[in-house]
Parts: C-alpha cells; structure tokens; sequence
C-alpha cells in the first residue's frame, strides 16, 4: 500500500497482476508502448510516482516476471531510465534477477546491441547492482572460455555473449578490475585458444577481440595481445562497444535516498572533466604549429625522373636456383629466383628430376626473407610444378613430411594445398593447363598474298565448299574437348594412402584427433578431392574401400567442419567408385553408411551436414534405380 497525494490510499496490486497477464499473452508492445513514456515523464520529477513504479513491477507474481522485465528491458530509450523505473528490483526478486543475469544473456541471443547496453547498463548504476555486474560477467567469460560452449553453440550466440563481455567490460571501474584481474587473465588465456582452435573464421575473429580488449584492460600500464585480423564493420562494432556512450535521457531523477544523491554528485565531476580536455586542446595545436615550423620542407628533394630500375638476371639453371633459395644473401637476386623458378622447373623437366626431392624439401620450408607481392601464391605454384614433374618420389616425401615432427600446422596445410592442386594438374588433359598458365600471346606472323606459303589448298577447298553449300537449318556448334592421357592414373596411389594411414597416431607436437581438429578437417577435405579426381584410375576401388573404412571410423566427429568434409568424402566416393563395384564389394558398408545418413539427416545440429547428407541419400537411391533398369 502506498500514500498518494490527496488523503487517498490504494493498492496497485491489481494493476500487477493486469500488467502481467497481458504481458505474458504477448502483448508487451503494445501495452508498454503506451506506459513506458508516461512514467518516464511522471517519474522526473516526482519520487513517489519513482516507488509507485518499483511497487508495480515488485508487486507483478514470479510466473509473469520475465515477461514484464523484457517488456521494460526492450521498450525503455536508456539505461538511466530502466533504473529509475525499476529500482532495486533485481536486488529484490530472485526471480528478476535470473531473467537479467542469467536467461537474457546466457540462454537468449536474439536481443539487439542496444538491449544489451540497457540491461548491462541498469546493473552498473547502482552500488547494490554493480555485484551482480561483476557476477555476470564472470559468468560470461566462464561460456566464452568453455571449449564445449565455443564447439557447439552457433556463431550468432558467442557473437552476442562477446559484445556482453565488451559491455560489461566498459562499466568497470579500476578497483573491480583490480580485484578480479587474475580471474580475467585465466579467462582470457583459456578462451582465446579455444575460439583459436575453431575452423570457423568467424569465430577467430570473435576470440581475438576479445582477448585484446581483456588484455588491454587488465595491462594498462604493460604490454598488450595484438593479433593480426581483418578490420571489418563486425570488429569495429565490437571495439565501439568498449566507449560507453551517453544515455539517450540526461535528466537526472530526483533524489529518493542517499544513492541517489550520490549519482547525481558524480556528475559535475565529468563535465569537469571534459571541460579540462577542451582547454588542453590549444596547448596541442601550438606544439603542432611549432613542430611544422621545425620541419625539412626547405630542403630540395633530388631529381629522380631519369633513374632507371636495374634489372636483375634470375637464374637460368635448376641448380643455381637452389643455390641462391639456400645461400644466397642478394634480396634482389632471391626475389628474382623465386618468381622465375615455376617456369624454370616446368621449361626443364630432365634437370628437375635429378633434384626434384630436393627442391620439394628447401621450398617446404621457404621463407619470406624481403616483402615479395603474391610469395604464398609464388612457392604454392613452384611446390605444384615440380610434383607434378616428378610426381612418386616428390609426392612419397611430401605425405611422410605431414606425419612428421617439428612441422607447424600452416605447413602441414601447405603440403594438403600442393597435394590436391598437382592432382587436378595430374588429372586434366595438358593442354588444358598449358593455356591456363600460358599468359604471353603468341606471335603471329602474317604472309603476303602472293607468297607461295599462303597456298594451303585444303583451306582453299573447304572455303570453296563452304560457299557452294546451302543448309536450311544448322544444329548447334559441338567445341571439341581437350583430350588427353590421365597421368594422374599411375600415381594416385602415392598420394592417397600414405595421408589415410597414420590419421590415429598422435605425436608430440601433432594430434589430429585432439586439439588440432581443423588439420584434420582440411585432411578430410583433401581426400574428398583426391577421391573425386581418381575417377576411372585403376586405384579407385582400393581406394573407395580405404576412404569408407576412415569415415566409418570419425563419423562421430564432435566438430562441424570434419563432419561435413566425410560427406564429401561419402559424395566423392559415390561419384567416383564404379556402382558394380560398390553393390559387389562394400554391400555391407554401404547399408550401414546409409543408415548413418538418415541419422545424420534427423539429429546432426548443422545444416550443412543435414544438406550433405540428404543429397549422398538421394544419390544412393538413384545409383540403386540405375542398377535395377540396367539389363542383366
């Protein structure tokens, strides 16, 4: 019961319960749309319509709370304003309290950036409420360290809890941070190498940013994380976050206890401080005025117009490249010889056999010594044309390198990379490549009319043909194909085995199955593709046989990403294994790879996963259909 001016005493216990019910029916716009603005304006400048508001959300029954609180959380402009129309209200049901630490920013993530800051924002005006700041976010970081949490939540709900953890971050004071600051350092540690760990790039984002705002307000004295990442609008986003930025409402609330008075005190305090930043703000231009007066404008720069750029010679033999890739200490003559050695390797085939092995070996671990434009694209091209000049002996050390130690996870990826793209080379007709890499015309020469050269007589006749000939309907044009030998048939093998073999043998510093689950993904990827270019080898069956065997044994995979890539392997095997052959030999496997399938279809979380594998269903079906209408 509350006092209201006028000698009247009433009970609004009945409104609560009104305003719940049609809050919990779904009504909260509309109902909240016409109520929010009235109270902001009562609650002003008056305090007791500031406790009748508190009373009538306190008053609202526990079943209907979280209904109103997002009703208020959603509608209200401000953060200011959500405190003073709900006071203390988390402080005071357990109830509110869950809904505002707990359901809205652990189990929901479909609230905008601006309820976000509302939510946040209201449990850091209050001394009593800045705990359960600290509590949430302590919560928060405990989500976003969690490997658990990062493998299996979708990327829109770790994007959220990381702009929570920003906004929280934003309304800490120095002596919270100072009392938290070993809790946040752990967080921090654990939780950027497990967003590090994903195969979404996304998600690496998303744990970069986080850990360098974390690290900067934890070291704001030493030194800081710094990652290197593509500053997008999402980055960006998320950095503002860490700025608070003024309320929408900067009318202060009347003073109804001495919390209140000493909000309100606080404020002076920051005009004061903006008033010194401006009256610094000449100071800085006279000493920038000073520095220009200081600078070498005076000086007359030399004239460079008639320079020309020496050119350096590249070498000219396989040898001599390997020797200026080892030694050489010339920048210009070892950015020379790597731009020149794909051309050189492919013009010399006889001389790049002789040390094929070698050079496989010196350009796996090469380099950049000096800024070369395009030096990944330039090595990866160098690694492809001499495998595929010498494919068994260069492919057999390139497979035993991926299993071996003291190899970073970027090299291992590297070799599945030059792997997969000199099978493709292998696997097409050589013309086909020779005009795709042939990047300078060829010269033309004209012949004059009279020369006797010019006298091709079946081009005379054809055109003669041509002309005398009428047609009354012509079909559509039919391009030849390039055609040519599968020098990819002979060496599949070599490429495909040695990758399957040693999958489960972790090593000191290498463990598919653990922790480095995105090189198995990439892994899994790659024999997809060496599967689908094995069409019509010899190899194919054995092959098929091998790649069922390695799906069968990671098929409960707990990431996405290697989930997807044994689809397509499940794709490429049905693609590329003769039917007889997969109904003859794998009857077995196959009935059990399918019903895998429709497990996956109905329960895998991903979609993608779900889309592969309905589409390996319907291809199974079709395979079965062709089968039986084909004559016995």
């Amino acid at each position: 019961v509350c006092f209201i001016p006028g000698g009247l005493d009433c009970s609004i216990c009945f409104v609560s319960h009104v305003l719940g019910k049609v809050c919990i029916h779904g009504r909260q716009k509309e109902i909240l749309g016409i109520l929010v603005p009235s109270l902001m304006e009562l609650t002003k400048s008056d305090c007791i319509w500031q406790r009748i508001c508190w009373r009538l959300v306190e008053y609202v029954p526990d079943r209907w709370m979280e209904a109103v609180v997002l009703g208020f959380v959603q509608q209200t402009p401000g953060a200011d304003v959500l405190s003073r129309l709900l006071g203390n209200l988390v402080v005071k049901n357990m109830k509110a309290q869950f809904v505002v630490t707990q359901k809205m920013l652990l189990l929901q993530y479909g609230h905008t950036t601006a309820v976000l800051q509302n939510l946040l924002g209201y449990l850091a005006l209050d001394s009593l409420r800045r705990a359960l700041l600290i509590k949430a976010l302590q919560e928060l970081l405990e989500t976003w360290s969690s490997s658990s949490a990062v493998r299996h939540s979708p990327p829109e709900q770790q994007q959220y809890i990381s702009k929570a953890i920003l906004i929280c971050l934003s309304h800490l004071k120095e002596t919270e941070i100072e009392s938290c600051r070993q809790e946040l350092l752990t967080s921090m540690m654990e939780g950027v190498k497990c967003h590090l760990d994903s195969s979404l790039p996304q998600i690496r984002h998303l744990g970069m940013i986080v850990a360098e705002s974390i690290s900067a307000k934890i070291n704001t004295d030493g030194p800081v994380l710094k990652f290197q990442y593509e500053e997008n609008d999402e980055a960006r986003e998320l950095k503002s976050l860490l700025v608070q930025t003024p309320p929408f409402c900067a009318v202060p609330s009347l003073a109804c206890d001495d919390r209140n008075e000493k909000a309100d005190s606080a404020l002076p305090v920051v005009l004061e401080s903006n008033d010194k930043s401006h009256a610094a703000a000449p100071v800085m231009l006279d000493e920038e005025q000073n520095t220009e007066l200081d600078s070498d404008d005076d000086l007359i720069p030399y004239d460079m117009s008639e320079d020309k750029e020496v050119k350096i010679k590249a070498p000219v033999y396989i040898r001599d490249c390997i020797e200026v890739l080892t030694g050489c200490e010339d920048m210009d003559k070892w950015e020379a010889t790597v731009k020149a050695l794909e051309s050189l390797v492919r013009k010399n085939p006889e001389a790049t056999r002789e040390v094929s092995v070698e050079l496989a070996k010196i350009l796996l671990h090469l380099e950049e010594k000096t800024y070369i434009e395009g030096f990944v694209e330039l090595r990866q091209r160098a690694q492809v044309a001499v495998l595929t000049t010498d494919p068994i002996p260069v492919a057999k050390y390139l497979t035993s390198q991926f299993y071996s130690l003291n190899y970073s996870l970027h090299q291992r990826m590297d070799i599945l990379d030059v792997l997969v793209l000199s099978a493709q080379e292998l696997s097409y007709p050589k013309s086909h490549w020779k005009t795709k890499h042939s990047g300078a015309p060829k010269p033309c020469i004209q012949l004059p009319h009279g020369s006797d050269s010019s006298k091709d007589w079946r081009r005379i006749v054809d055109e003669r043909i041509k002309n005398k000939t009428r047609r009354f309907a012509t079909g559509q044009s039919q391009v030849e194909l390039a055609s040519g030998p599968n020098e990819f048939n002979s060496v599949a093998g070599h490429f495909f085995f040695p990758l399957i073999q040693h999958f489960d043998r972790p090593l000191t510093t290498f463990d598919l199955l653990g922790e480095d689950h995105f090189v198995l993904g990439r892994l899994v990827h790659a024999l997809a593709v060496l599967m689908y270019l094995a069409v019509n080898t010899v190899a194919v069956a054995a092959m098929g046989k091998a790649l069922l065997e390695f799906v069968w044994a990671l098929r409960f995979h707990t990431d996405s990403y290697v989930r997807q890539g044994l689809l397509c392997c499940i794709s490429s095997l049905l693609f590329s294994v003769p039917a007889e052959c997969l109904l003859e030999d794998m009857t077995e496997e196959l009935l059990e790879t399918q019903s895998w399938l429709g497990d996956v279809v109905e329960k895998d979380p991903d979609g993608d996963c779900r889309r592969l594998a309905l589409q390996n269903l319907l291809f199974m079906e079709n395979l079965k259909k062709k089968l039986q209408a084909a004559p016995s």
